[in-house]
């Protein structure tokens, strides 16, 4: 969920700015910012951990500056998972901004309306239903990561562990029962979720209609 949220703001960042600059500026953006999506999620946590190990720039950092490593926390889970759903989010906000009528924009300016009102009363409203899909599909692929997660965060019941590496975990010692339950947990939210995206977009196109 924590990952969500951080995904959420960055992937409106990111979509929002790179969606108005040059095309060959924003093809080279975008591949590196969607460069997770296509890569297996262990070369995704390999290269995270190359980052930010104890003997990298940055873990050095933190252990110099803060006296703690980065990996095998629980927020290193957060930081790997921000990574691997980051384009999902990113890519689905900037569809829906580049999908956005323009227009709207210029009449809000001619108002004297400020582009912070337009972007958070204007745009975001119009390009809600993108921006919906993003935050499930982000949701949906942060509650199923693990082979990011297994390679930063490892396995630490009560302190690192997620559902998919508690699945395994508990599979692998073959408490197939306590692994089972984990998996109807995961079903259940990721079916909750989509449950309440689905009545969201049929309040919407109630309201569309009876418009």
């Amino acid at each position: 969920m924590i990952s969500t949220v951080v995904v959420f703001f960055l992937g409106l960042f990111f979509a929002y700015y790179i969606a108005k600059v040059p095309r060959v500026l924003k093809g080279i953006l975008d591949v590196i910012l969607t460069l997770p999506l296509v890569l297996p999620p262990t070369v995704v946590g390999y290269l995270v951990l190359r980052l930010v190990g104890p003997r990298r720039v940055l873990g050095k950092f933190f252990l110099a500056a803060f006296g703690f490593t980065i990996p095998m926390t629980w927020w290193s889970a957060i930081i790997v998972t921000v990574v691997v759903i980051f384009p999902l989010m990113y890519r689905t906000a900037r569809g829906a901004f580049e999908s956005f009528d323009n227009t709207l924009m210029y009449s809000g300016q001619t108002l004297g309306l400020s582009n912070s009102f337009i972007f958070w009363r204007i745009r975001l409203p119009y390009c809600k239903q993108g921006i919906i899909a993003g935050c499930v599909l982000a949701f949906a692929r942060a509650l199923g990561e693990y082979g990011a997660t297994s390679m930063i965060a490892g396995y630490i019941p009560g302190h690192t562990a997620t559902i998919s590496t508690t699945v395994y975990a508990l599979w692998k010692n073959n408490q197939d029962a306590e692994a089972f339950k984990w998996v109807l947990i995961n079903i259940a939210i990721s079916a909750i979720v989509l449950l309440a995206v689905n009545l969201l977009e049929r309040r919407e196109k109630q309201k569309g209609v009876t418009a």
